[in-house]
């Protein structure tokens, strides 16, 4: 990326920030400072405006920095209606719906079959579906004085989060970056502390690239060995920024918000892959459909060595009720999902660092929203 395109993308972050700040839109959570998004508001011509009043949804801070630009155009077009979405992690979005305390949560792992289950005494007559919104490459993101061009494979990623690989001058890291000065530090990996989307993907892709490396089954619970963790996509990107050795996975977003250089991947592809959105894209039009009828989840190819694909990705759903939605809240659930999942809403993704949906997948996430009731 461009020196220039860097600088745009950092000017419309401050000035997203500075707007839903203002607007007192969104609850982000005191520790959260590292969003990225911008853009002019959306003109209310490009979105229809149903329901009136609060609307309140939580989960995927993946998705954090898209639902900040998304809830302010929406904002600005329908001034009846308040969107106050919280990045609690994509465990406690889904906790949260299915105790019937939020219209919509986010999640970055497609539903469990029991969770499903569950969800039917929520969604009268219905049950919980999935619906792809946001994509994206999962960055792992690095501090390391002297280094700003890294290479690592996944057997070497696996290594270094389960406490195997502990100095950034280790035979490994050498052996992929033979022209590289690394330090003899010590490699401080942090992971989340809270049930997340993002740990779910990122650890579905250590055991599929490296199963003979990672022995724990993937979660959106940390089962790795030892490290560091902090919460939220926030929490793990600020503690690399300031700390000396860091290393840790996060939304490309908080890469570029924070200024934070990231590992490039050998795949077994002939180049290194960096964890750019168009990368990132090609890994995810390899995804299939795994759920059934309207619950749209899809399974990503984590194993990819097509040239230029990034594998380290990840989709966030919205999961609501196909059927049995409130019906105080069912309008405007609607009227927002049908916006986000709209060419405008998913045209604002890219330039924070996220990838569209497909045309495919995007003209049936539409068609779905329109038949919840």
């Amino acid at each position: 990326m461009k020196l220039q395109r860097k600088n745009r993308v950092r000017a419309l972050a401050v000035g997203a920030l500075a707007v839903s700040g203002a607007l007192a839109l969104t609850a982000c959570g005191s520790d959260d400072t590292s969003g990225a998004g911008g853009g002019a508001a959306a003109k209310p011509s490009n979105i229809k405006c149903e329901g009136k009043g609060k609307l309140l949804a939580s989960g995927s801070s993946a998705q954090k920095n898209a639902m900040d630009v998304w809830v302010q155009n929406y904002a600005g077009a329908c001034k009846g209606t308040e969107i106050n979405y919280q990045p609690t992690g994509s465990g406690a979005g889904v906790t949260t719906f299915l105790q019937g305390q939020t219209a919509f949560a986010g999640s970055d792992s497609p539903l469990k079959p029991d969770e499903i289950t569950k969800s039917k005494q929520v969604c009268k007559g219905g049950q919980a579906i999935d619906l792809p919104m946001v994509g994206g490459p999962v960055a792992i993101g690095y501090n390391v004085p002297g280094v700003d061009n890294l290479v690592l494979d996944a057997p070497t990623l696996a290594k270094i989060f389960d406490s195997k690989i502990t100095k950034w001058n280790d035979a490994a890291i050498k052996k992929l970056n033979p022209d590289a000065k690394l330090p003899d530090l010590k490699i401080q990996a942090f992971h989340r502390s809270d049930d997340s989307g993002t740990t779910d993907n990122f650890t579905k892709y250590l055991k599929g690239a490296a199963p003979g490396d990672w022995k724990h089954e993937p979660a959106k619970k940390w089962e790795g060995t030892g490290g560091q963790a902090a919460s939220g996509s926030a929490g793990v990107s600020s503690q690399v920024k300031q700390t000396s050795g860091a290393i840790s996975y996060f939304e490309l977003s908080y890469a570029t918000a924070g200024k934070i250089p990231t590992v490039k991947l050998d795949t077994g592809a002939k180049a290194p892959v960096d964890a750019t959105v168009d990368n990132a894209s090609k890994a995810i039009s390899e995804a299939t459909q795994a759920g059934k009828g309207n619950d749209l989840a899809l399974k990503l190819n984590y194993t990819t060595k097509a040239e230029g694909a990034y594998p380290i990705t990840l989709v966030t759903n919205e999961i609501a009720c196909d059927k049995g939605n409130k019906p105080e809240t069912l309008a405007a659930t609607k009227s927002f999902l049908t916006y986000i999942s709209s060419k405008d809403g998913q045209s604002a993704l890219k330039q924070l660092g996220y990838a569209p949906l497909p045309t495919e997948i995007a003209d049936k996430v539409r068609k779905t929203v329109a038949t919840l009731s």
